[in-house]
Parts: C-alpha cells; structure tokens; sequence
C-alpha cells in the first residue's frame, strides 16, 4: 500500500491475530489441524490474512492455543517484512480472552489493528480503517443470525448484537478492529458471559459508551465458517492470480486460462487443465488428467483422475481415475481407482449436511465431499454430497458413504 510505505504507520504498526480457538464447525478438517492452517489458492489462510498486512503493519502478534506448535512451525518469527511474535493462550476462554493474552505485548494508546486468523480480509478496506483509527469492518450478509451485527448511529457502533432474530441492519461484524489498549480495560469490567468466556464483543460494546467507534464497509470479506466456505475463498484467491509455469509440461497437454504450476511438478501427456487453477510443486499430473476450473492442488500431489472446484492437500494421491468435485481433501490421502464424489441432487435443490448435530442448509446446489488427513478409500467408492469422513478413517471396496464416516467413542 502506497499510503504506509516508508511511514512511521508501517514502522510502528500492530496487529493482533487470534488464532487460538479449536473450529469443530469445519471438522473433519480441523480435528488435528487449527483452522488458520487450512489450505486455499496455494498458501494457508493465515498466510493470506499477513500477505493483507503487508504495508499496514510491521509487527504481529500471533495469540495461539490449540495446534500452536503446527502454527509457529509454518510461520517462524518472520514472514516478509512482518515480525512475528506469539501469546499462548492456555485456556479457551473466548475471543477476549484471547486478546488479553497481548496486553503485555501493546504500548499503552498506541492503535493497534485486530483480526481473526482463519478468516480472509481486503487489504484496501483495512489500510482505510487504520488510516481512520479507532473502527471496525462490516460487511452486509443474507444470514444475519449467523453473526454479531451491527447497530450504527451516523456510522458509529452503537452495539453489536450478537446472533440476532430479528435485525434492522444487515451489516455483520467482521472481527476486523482498529483499537487501543483502552480496551484491555473494557475486556476486565465486562468480564465473563454467560457462557463463562470473554467475550470481545461486549468489551467493544462497553467501549462504545464512552469512545466513538468508526464502521467502515466492505464486500470482501470471506468468513470460514464451514467447510464449504474454504471453496468460495479458494474461488476468490484463484480469480485474482496470475498463471506462471514453473515445472515440466510435456507434449500434448492442453493448458487454457490462469495457471499455476509449481517447481519440481512434471504434467504428463494428455492432460488437460482449465483455469484458474493451482498446481503446487513436486506433483505428477497425468497422463490424461483432467483438472478443471477453480482446482488448488497442494505440493506433492499425485492426481489422475477428473477433479473441478476442489482443494486438495499437500501430498494427497489419486493416480487412477476418479472424479473430484466441489469437495477438499485433507493431507496423505489416498483416493482409488473408481472413487466418486457425488455433488449433486437429481432434484436439483440445495444441499444440506450435519454439522455438530445439526442439519445446515448449505444454500448451494453443487456440493462434494469433505475428507480429513490420512483417508483411505476403496476401489470403486460412492460418496453422497456433503459428507464427511474423518481423518485416518477406510472404506471398503465399493462402498456407498451416505452418512458422515467417524470414529466411534471407543476408538
């Protein structure tokens, strides 16, 4: 961002990253992984949330908790020009909780910026709020008793309200904040919800009492709420890149639109890709693949088969044919010859699917599978749309998965 660079605003800049919770909405993906570690248009989510810092901020602090060790493995205490440092918060104890964990770590009044770490955010419409100061983020949403939204008055918070019935707004919160360490003071008065936790929210609430506390808007945020939601970041990722050609492609493959193709992958004969699409490195493709729009394939993939709209992760082998659809695949999973991906209804209406418990209506009319680390399938598996198998779990030969795949409790 030309508006920060060389500037004491990038210099000196702050943000706070909270990716300390266990997500058990996007299992089986993040049973043994921390959401900000799943995997879209080629690079993890929370490495898209610093690439969007890049020029705002100089410093970051990671608050970590479940899958710490996964987290400061990938990222080191540098990414680019961005210095790295972590809070471990050793309890779940909600978001504001989660935030306390940096108090130690924030210069009294100085601003600071606060995001989520497993969710997506425009650059443009962060460097504005920080540029402001004291603010938020909102975003208008179709299911508004899904988020905290927002109540304005002459375009400053008067309250979030947090999973509404019934609202007069449409604008949801976020989670992006530009505050100061007037709210550790906040986040103490309130203290715990009802539900035992600190909740970030009512901090914010209290401090609009007393400050006036800037909404901006933008219509590109993508919150990762289901598992279904990585597809729509990975969509939004893939849009915007540019195709580079870094690995061996043989004769007679047919490459159409943005791709990318990374070091060390060979794509063999036959084999033909529609963008945008990514390959990550060291993968064989082919012979006569088929990969299709809006696929991200990680490193070390092995892939054969027939994929579209899907994400599959690093080290995963699919070598015979197959078809991949509108579905992620977790790491070291080994798909079968024959392995379908049922996404659609002969009906034509939307997908539904079980989510703690609870039957989601997902909105959309294509939906595949969602395959945890370490699967193994059967020759010739079946898969109904949206469900779901869980890490290191196996099907058998010809089998016909038409309800969630788990472990039982005594395993």
């Amino acid at each position: 961002m030309a508006l920060f660079k060389g500037s004491d605003h990038v210099r000196k800049a702050k943000a706070v990253i909270l990716c300390a919770g266990r997500s058990t909405r996007t299992y089986p993906l993040t049973v043994h992984r921390p959401k900000a570690l799943l995997f879209v248009g080629g690079k993890t989510i929370i490495e898209h949330v610093l690439d969007s810092l890049v020029g705002i901020a100089s410093d970051a602090i990671l608050v970590v908790g479940f899958g710490s060790e996964q987290i400061k493995t990938k990222l080191g205490n540098r990414y680019g020009n961005i210095s790295i440092t972590y809070a471990d918060q050793d309890q779940a104890l909600g978001t504001g909780h989660a935030l306390l964990q940096a108090e130690k770590l924030i210069e009294k009044d100085d601003k600071f910026m606060v995001m989520m770490g497993d969710d997506i955010y425009p650059k443009e419409a962060m460097a504005e709020c920080f540029s402001y100061g004291i603010s938020m983020l909102g975003q208008k949403v179709d299911n508004p008793s899904d988020f905290g939204m927002l109540e304005t008055d002459g375009g400053f918070l008067t309250k979030i309200n947090e999973k509404p019935f019934d609202v007069s707004s449409g604008m949801a919160n976020t989670g992006f904040y530009v505050l100061n360490s007037r709210i550790f003071d906040a986040l103490k008065k309130t203290g715990r919800s009802e539900r035992g936790e600190y909740e970030l929210t009512d901090a914010v609430n209290e401090l609009a009492k007393t400050m006036r506390i800037r909404c901006f808007y933008t219509k590109d945020w993508i919150p990762i709420v289901y598992p279904w939601d990585l597809l729509v970041a990975n969509r939004s990722v893939l849009a915007i890149m540019k195709g580079r050609t870094f690995g061996r492609v043989e004769a007679h493959v047919t490459i159409k639109g943005s791709v990318h193709i990374g070091a060390g992958t060979i794509v063999h004969s036959g084999t033909h890709i529609e963008g945008p699409a990514y390959i990550g490195e060291n993968c064989i493709i082919g012979p006569n693949a088929y990969i299709r729009p809006d696929t991200c394939l990680g490193n070390g993939v092995r892939f054969r088969g027939e994929v579209v709209d899907s994400i599959i992760m690093n080290n995963t082998t699919a070598k015979h044919s197959c078809y991949i659809g509108h579905s992620v695949v977790g790491e070291n999973v080994n798909i079968a010859a024959g392995t379908v991906t049922a996404d659609y209804r002969h009906d034509g209406e939307e997908h539904a699917t079980i989510v703690n418990g609870k039957k989601i209506h997902t909105g959309l009319k294509k939906l595949g599978a969602f395959i945890g680390d370490n699967v193994r399938t059967g020759i010739n598996t079946s898969i109904y749309p949206g469900r779901k198998i869980w890490p290191s779990l196996s099907t058998r030969p010809a089998e016909i998965v038409d309800k969630d795949m788990m472990p039982h409790e005594s395993e």
